[in-house]
């Protein structure tokens, strides 16, 4: 049983990590597709309910976006891992411009996630914290950060 909670702004590659990684073996819920907190709360309680691994695709950007998925699936007794996705600004705003349709997220949008973006912290619950970045070649390079002496 397992919560991956992915952290960081728009257009910093997590939609496509999770397709390359975890579509085989993990739900995947965000808020782009749900479009309310509600459905996707349902879908979240149901889960972990059934056990079930599961990405949760969204920015998180704060600890306390971060606590309503891992209380509950610490109660669950889900092992969570955070996949924080270390990305430059000026960088995820490029990879933005070139997306169409609601795709496309306003400049400020992405500006005000990487304005309140907070690195993730052990202390939050997480049994594994992992530093994703997009290489020069479109691919991740992901590295897990030690519990001793972390600093991301």
């Amino acid at each position: 049983m397992q919560l991956i909670l992915f952290i960081g702004a728009q257009a910093s590659g997590k939609s496509t990590f999770y397709k390359q990684h975890f579509a085989d073996s993990h739900i995947r819920l965000n808020l782009d597709m749900l479009q309310t907190r509600h459905r996707e709360q349902i879908l979240f309680n149901a889960c972990l309910q059934a056990k079930q691994k599961l990405v949760i695709d969204n920015t998180n950007p704060t600890v306390e976006d971060r606590a309503r998925y891992i209380v509950p699936a610490q109660a669950a007794r889900f092992q969570i891992v955070a996949y924080y996705f270390d990305s430059d600004l000026n960088a995820a705003l490029a990879r933005n411009a070139q997306r169409t349709g609601k795709a496309n997220i306003p400049e400020v949008g992405v500006r005000a996630t990487f304005k309140k973006l907070q690195s993730p912290q052990y202390e939050e619950g997480f049994a594994e914290i992992y530093r994703v970045q997009i290489n020069p070649n479109g691919g991740f390079n992901c590295q897990l950060i030690p519990k001793e002496n972390h600093e991301i």
